[in-house]
């Protein structure tokens, strides 16, 4: 097995940085050295970061202000996509926007319009909709759920980005693609996530179906979407990569609402 080399390390930190860039709002020294290339392999661990930073911010926002449920809900929706900078659900308006036409081959120029349609709106609504209805029925393991349905998504991006074919020249994910190690990348995120899992199982042992079962659905719906708009369009673009990740957040969230709330 080959050790790693001092060098290497350096080198994935600044990888591991370059995604944190890429994908959040979050700031960084600006004199710091950053790599950019296979920043995707980073990204189910940003979510999961992203995600227990929001658990720790609802976990405030409850305990000192006693803010209640619902409007703890919304201000967290509302911080997730602020530290995002909006760019998956951007994706996820476009992508909207695109499926709106009926014409396949009009779709991709549809989606590189950065005009708005009313189907991008819609969507937006019902994705920011669902995910603070579903959060605001979870009770318990809030900070847990948030970290699953963060990772999750991204790992469904980096799925996306490792199996079909981008279908631009150019474009926010166009970089992704040729430095994407499949197998390499993906296990990595999937490894975490299961790790995530199994922290739930050691908090809660009774339930320890409940937690495979967040594992499996996670799975499979981040890893169906990816599937579907690749049906849909013969492959993937930037922004169904940050719709996989949206509407596998939402979709999870509420499948969670159910779930947890049995702990």
């Amino acid at each position: 097995m080959q050790r790693l080399s001092l060098p290497d390390v350096v080198q994935w930190g600044r990888s591991l940085l370059g995604a944190v860039v890429f994908y959040t709002t979050l700031p960084l020294p600006g004199n710091w050295r950053l790599e950019f290339e296979r920043v995707a392999r980073w990204a189910p661990l940003i979510g999961l970061l992203m995600g227990g930073l929001l658990g720790l911010l609802d976990a405030g926002l409850h305990y000192y202000l006693g803010m209640p449920v619902l409007t703890r809900s919304a201000l967290i929706v509302a911080l997730w996509v602020v530290f995002t900078g909006g760019l998956h659900l951007d994706g996820a308006i476009d992508t909207a926007d695109g499926f709106a036409v009926a014409d396949q081959k009009r779709r991709l120029e549809v989606m590189s319009d950065s005009t708005v349609g009313a189907f991008g709106v819609m969507a937006a609504v019902i994705l920011l909709g669902l995910k603070t209805v579903a959060l605001s029925e979870i009770s318990s393991y809030r900070w847990l759920a948030l970290m699953a349905s963060a990772g999750w998504g991204r790992w469904g991006q980096v799925m996306a980005i490792a199996l079909y074919p981008y279908l631009k020249q150019t474009g926010k994910g166009a970089f992704h693609q040729p430095t994407i190690r499949s197998l390499q990348d993906s296990l990595g995120g999937l490894l975490l996530l299961l790790g995530l899992s199994g922290l739930g199982v050691w908090l809660a042992p009774e339930q320890w179906w409940i937690w495979l079962g967040i594992a499996g659905a996670g799975g499979a719906i981040a890893w169906g979407l990816g599937v579907w708009f690749h049906r849909q369009l013969g492959g993937h673009t930037g922004d169904t990569y940050g719709a996989v990740v949206e509407w596998s957040e939402a979709l999870l969230l509420c499948l969670l609402a159910s779930m947890i709330p049995n702990l």
